[in-house]
């Protein structure tokens, strides 16, 4: 498993919180999903074997947010 932080941009409302967190869980071998509004971050566990950050990443933009970053740490 890896632990993925991503750095979010486009985030105005507490409800944009809300549809990442439920874009990211969507996506097989995601867990422990957690959306920080006032971070502008969104953190959750990645079974690499599974799928990869750039999937969510493409899943976020396509929502109209970007992606400022992308930090991994393998667990």
């Amino acid at each position: 498993m890896e632990k993925v932080m991503m750095k979010l941009g486009g985030l105005t409302c507490p409800s944009c919180l809300t549809k990442i967190q439920k874009s990211v869980e969507t996506v097989n071998g995601t867990a422990d999903v957690k959306v920080l509004f006032n971070a502008g971050k969104v953190k959750f566990s990645l079974d690499p074997t599974v799928t990869s950050p750039q999937v969510v990443q493409d899943n976020i933009e396509k929502m109209g947010y970007t992606i400022q970053g992308i930090k991994t740490k393998e667990v």
